[in-house]
């Protein structure tokens, strides 16, 4: 308490107070939201779609997009027997009665006592919660309701108010564990927001009906407005809350408070946007699926304050619009790769919870703001058509039925920094849309309750399918440890150092010696990317080790990583390579080839070479670990483990190639200096076309190794069939080989490019109308030497 703020204290024991007042009132025998409440017949607000809209909708629905119509029908077919698929499990059967307070992965059932007394981090107790709250957010209830509208089989209407009115009878305000989260209050008003719009011309629902539910709206509201997630989960949390007062608040003027939680959703989402999204756009969780949750909330509430005539501030859009770009970024080389917590839900349709569906806000966006570089990249989906009508197919049809993997390489992927969440994209198309995505920046927010200790880590897709990728999430709660392996630093493509995580855990939502992680250099070249970053979370061993990663990247062509771990002492070093479940790693003279087992026939054949290092201290082995796509699912899938035991400082690489047919997997191997010094580490990798040299200064300041000598941090040289045809330097005043000088210049030049790949030269600089010295005649003739 000492700790807390005068808000603080002031909420937490308003908050108390009120439960206490809740049950009392329950005791007595009165019905929160309905005792006392009046409802007025003032103009209902308008949502997405009227009555006379949706024969339209489905008609569009039906003729645009069939096979989402098949997929509502089937599953609302299920939801009649009661199975349904939640997260990542599938196939659930609750039998005859719906047990709304059951967990059946785990076999365990939530009891019925008031809400507040119910510790549902307590697997023991309750099992994993996020699967009970999974069903009551209701949003099956909108699957029912939407078959019911492409079907006009009543059968799911009245399948959808019998289990509506099941719920309300097992779960009495104040009493059991769906209301423990207001969030999840949250999520199954604005479920109740869309089946009151969607059944609306239908004549199955008693005459009861309507009232009932507004009044459980009502009943909703006042329970999320007491208890705000201010300071307990203030992330997405506070946005779903905020979401759902604005609608209740915009749709249903009859209810007594709703212009004040009109007015209080609309600001909470203008403070959060500004407090919960970076300067460059990325939520500030560290995590996609939260980022694109919270673009999600983002977005619907925005639609529905364009059709009630709601002020919105610009500032507002351009947040959306710069979360918007972050996520077309990510989606350049195919459907965008995960890292840090999988939530598990969505706004609008809980079975789109897989990477594939992650950019489904681009079609949201582009039709909203007209963005031509959204629409290029975006989807025709079902969401946007519920949402946006006819504005939709007039602008997303040519995309209608397509998806980012079979549009992966069409369009001019480029590579791009966010510098405020640290998240680095090397991007080309040169042989096929491939990206990289590295992570360095901050764990997380606060306790960093959904980042993963994943400093450092990177992740690879290639022609629109995922290679590198990150392990997932697992689950929140379970007794088998598996939170905390798949958030771990093992579970990512990053260096381990004695087999602890970068960061301390501290139960399932809590780090601590959150690691300090930069990036000490990010160069975006013509034809390369160069990153070079750091982090801090091994200083708290009693000999602290400081990771620095080196990521360079010729476009077109490979990826070369190097890892520094340095110190004084012997240590236990590891770094992970984590690759798809679809993918096969088998090991070839000491590298590791990786092929997709499940490319279709005529697609042109590609595959990954890995090559590690070839140096005696370190071992290399293929493990089997597990990858998790969504919450609840687990798939084994192929690891390459690079490991070793020495005194550091110490350090290890590997490259990546991609293979086309007829390529070969290289070499990778240290060149030792004839004097033995350490000013500079040189690196070969031998291909079937080249020989690529890499060097990396020690330290800064004049350096020489080898041939070589100069003040770079970086320098860069390709040899083919006898003649050197690209050399690069970095952070660089001169450069010498041998006794001439190749390069010179008044002052450091950030990078220099220059290649000659067929006879004409090319040479291009960091800064435009640069004089300098260059001597393409010395690197000609020092080629034997090399």
């Amino acid at each position: 308490m000492s700790q807390m703020s005068w808000h603080e204290l002031q909420t937490r024991v308003r908050q108390e107070v009120n439960k206490r007042l809740d049950l009392a009132l329950w005791r007595s025998g009165l019905m929160t939201g309905r005792n006392g409440l009046v409802l007025s017949h003032a103009e209902r607000g308008k949502f997405f779609f009227s009555v006379q809209d949706l024969p339209r909708l489905a008609q569009i629905l039906n003729e645009r997009l069939p096979d989402e119509v098949s997929k509502i029908v089937d599953e609302a077919d299920e939801i009649c027997r009661h199975r349904f698929c939640l997260l990542g499990y599938d196939n659930l059967n609750f039998g005859a009665e719906i047990d709304w307070h059951l967990d059946p992965v785990h076999g365990k059932r939530a009891p019925l006592k008031p809400w507040f007394d119910i510790d549902f981090l307590d697997f023991g107790q309750v099992g994993d919660h996020k699967v009970i709250w999974e069903l009551n957010r209701h949003q099956h209830l909108v699957t029912l309701a939407k078959a019911w509208c492409l079907t006009h089989e009543r059968s799911y209407v009245a399948e959808l108010i019998s289990q509506w009115y099941s719920w309300r009878e097992a779960n009495p305000y104040p009493l059991g564990i769906n209301w423990g989260s207001s969030l999840e209050v949250a999520f199954r008003s604005l479920s109740w927001i869309w089946v009151h719009h969607l059944i609306g011309e239908c004549a199955v629902p008693h005459a009861e009906f309507e009232s009932d539910l507004v009044h459980g709206l009502a009943a909703a509201g006042r329970h999320i407005e007491r208890y705000l997630s201010t300071y307990f989960s203030p992330n997405t949390h506070l946005l779903g809350e905020a979401v759902a007062l604005f609608f209740i608040g915009s749709l249903y003027p009859q209810i007594g408070p709703a212009r004040r939680w009109r007015d209080k959703g609309r600001s909470m989402l203008l403070e959060e946007s500004e407090r919960q999204v970076r300067s460059d756009g990325v939520y500030f969780e560290q995590a996609l699926y939260y980022h694109v949750y919270a673009l999600d909330f983002f977005l619907h509430a925005r639609v529905l304050a364009g059709k009630n005539a709601v002020e919105i501030p610009s500032s507002f859009d351009q947040t959306i619009l710069k979360m918007l770009d972050f996520l077309r970024a990510l989606s350049q080389a195919g459907p965008p790769q995960s890292f840090g917590d999988d939530d598990g839900g969505r706004a609008f349709n809980p079975r789109r919870n897989r990477s594939e569906y992650m950019s489904d806000p681009l079609a949201i966006g582009a039709v909203l703001f007209q963005n031509a570089d959204l629409i290029s990249a975006a989807t025709l989906t079902e969401e946007s058509i519920w949402l946006l009508g006819q504005r939709a197919i007039s602008l997303l049809t040519a995309n209608a039925g397509t998806s980012l993997t079979a549009n992966a390489g069409t369009s001019n992927p480029v590579s791009r920094s966010f510098e405020a969440a640290g998240i680095h994209l090397m991007a080309d198309s040169v042989n096929g849309t491939q990206q990289v995505i590295i992570d360095a920046g901050p764990q997380g927010t606060g306790r960093s309750g959904h980042g993963h200790a994943d400093a450092l880590s990177i992740q690879l897709s290639l022609k629109g399918q995922p290679w590198l990728v990150d392990s997932g999430t697992g689950c929140y709660i379970s007794r088998d440890g598996a939170r905390d392996r798949f958030r771990g630093t093992a579970a990512h493509n990053t260096l381990r150092v004695d087999g602890q995580d970068q960061a301390i855990a501290e139960g399932p939502f809590a780090w601590s010696c959150l690691p300090a992680v930069k990036a000490e250099r990010w160069i975006q070249a013509k034809t390369f990317n160069l990153f070079i970053g750091n982090h801090f979370g091994y200083t708290r061993l009693a000999d602290p080790v400081v990771h620095r990663r080196f990521i360079f990247h010729l476009a077109g062509d490979f990826w070369l990583i190097r890892d520094v771990a340095d110190a004084e002492q012997v240590h236990s070093v590891e770094t992970f390579w984590h690759f798809h479940p679809e993918l096969a790693v088998t090991e070839v003279a000491g590298n590791f080839l990786i092929t997709n087992t499940k490319s279709a026939p005529g697609d042109p054949a590609v595959s990954l070479a890995l090559a590690p290092l070839r140096d005696d201290e370190w071992t290399t082995e293929i493990i089997a670990e597990q990858v998790s796509p969504a919450y609840g699912r687990f798939e084994s899938a192929p690891v390459v483990r690079c490991q070793a035991r020495v005194k550091l400082p110490a350090e290890h690489a590997i490259v990546i190639t991609p293979l086309f047919t007829g390529d070969e997997p290289g070499h990778l191997t240290r060149i030792p200096t004839s004097d033995g010094n350490s000013a500079a580490t040189i690196l070969r990798y031998d291909a079937k076309r080249a020989t690529h040299f890499a060097v990396f200064a020690a330290k800064l300041g004049d350096w020489k190794a080898g041939l070589w000598r100069s003040d770079a941090s970086f320098l860069y040289c390709c040899v083919k069939e006898g003649r050197v045809t690209q050399f690069i330097i970095c952070d660089s005043s001169f450069a010498d080989v041998g006794s001439s000088r190749v390069f010179t210049h008044p002052r450091k030049l950030e990078w220099l490019d220059w290649e000659q790949p067929a006879g004409e030269s090319h040479m291009f600089t960091s800064e435009e109308n640069v004089v300098l010295s260059f001597a393409q005649s010395v690197l000609t003739s020092c080629t034997l030497s090399l």
